[in-house]
């Protein structure tokens, strides 16, 4: 079994660090590291299990189902969520109920088992060619596993959300992740800079054998200079370099419509070379079914009342 980094021991350090409960179980073809999120006034409790469990049978998806669904019970978790990885599956076998996404579906991966000349080649010429001068426009880049060094990714994040219009993680979680991840060499922070100034800027999960494209963020006033271009080609060449074996570019949609919001960052993404990979759905498990079925009609009846304010803005 190959457990996705969010089913990692470093993922749960750092969930831990957030003050949540984590728990881990395993059997014959199966394990998980799931969490439990305590109830809010518009949710009830649930057991979320992030890209797990992860499993190398059917049967052992009907077992971990079964040990997950009598921890939910005994945690008093009215559900469970869940985004199993290992095997193909049919969710109405298991009764699981579809839901908006948790994490992404599908993601994009790039071999990194090739020279790095190849792997180059493989990217869009335009790609090419602001990897290969970007030093020339006075552009540096530089790594680090400084949790200190967060701040430059967190202010450039918070101004591509004002430019955007978008919601961003805390500034607490992404802080707890450097402090927990980057001195364990879990994760690592990558900056491109003109002369002193941070211009882009990613933080990368790593593992063994995989570097995740996790968070980045650049500047808008900077941004014919291509820096996240020149950022993603650097991040890539350099896990090649750590050895690793793949560069996951976390998620994409495989949406066709050209306004779907996550069309311009999967291009992006395409554009490095690499391949399609298909992960899971995320699924609910209702353990409490009274209870649940009251938080999908609250869901829903929220859902109708912000489209009707939509309207009448």
């Amino acid at each position: 079994m190959n457990p996705h980094f969010l089913q990692s021991a470093a993922w749960q350090s750092f969930q831990e660090a957030l003050g949540r409960k984590v728990y881990r179980q395993k059997g014959i073809d199966w394990e998980f590291m799931a969490i439990l999120e305590p109830g809010t006034r518009l949710s009830p409790s649930r057991l979320y299990c992030p890209y797990g469990p992860t499993v190398s049978s059917i049967k052992g998806l009907k077992s971990a189902l079964k040990a997950l669904t009598k921890l939910a019970t005994s945690l008093g978790a009215k559900f469970v969520r869940i985004e199993p990885l290992g095997v193909k599956f049919n969710a109405k076998d298991f009764r699981l109920k579809k839901v908006n996404y948790s994490q992404p579906a599908h993601t994009w991966q790039i071999d990194l088992n090739r020279s790095s000349d190849e792997i180059i080649s493989q990217m869009k010429q335009n790609n090419r060619n602001i990897y290969r001068n970007y030093r020339k426009k006075g552009l540096s880049y530089r790594s680090s596993n400084n949790p200190n060094d967060c701040k430059y990714l967190i202010k450039l994040l918070h101004s591509v959300a004002d430019h955007n219009n978008i919601t961003i993680h805390s500034d607490k979680y992404l802080q707890t992740q450097a402090d927990i991840l980057l001195p364990i060499n879990s994760a690592k922070l990558h900056f491109i800079s003109l002369e002193s100034k941070v211009i882009a800027a990613a933080l990368t999960y790593e593992d063994e054998k995989t570097c995740y494209y996790a968070h980045a963020g650049a500047s808008h006033e900077y941004r014919k200079l291509s820096a996240s271009t020149a950022l993603l080609a650097e991040i890539i060449i350099n896990a090649k370099k750590d050895g690793k074996l793949i560069c996951d570019l976390y998620g994409i949609t495989t949406s066709q419509d050209k306004n779907h919001r996550w069309a311009g960052f999967t291009r992006f993404k395409k554009s490095f070379g690499g391949y399609e990979v298909d992960l899971s759905e995320t699924y609910d498990l209702p353990i409490n079914k009274p209870a649940y079925k009251l938080y999908q009609a609250a869901k829903f009846l929220r859902h109708k009342i912000v489209k009707l304010k939509q309207r009448i803005k």
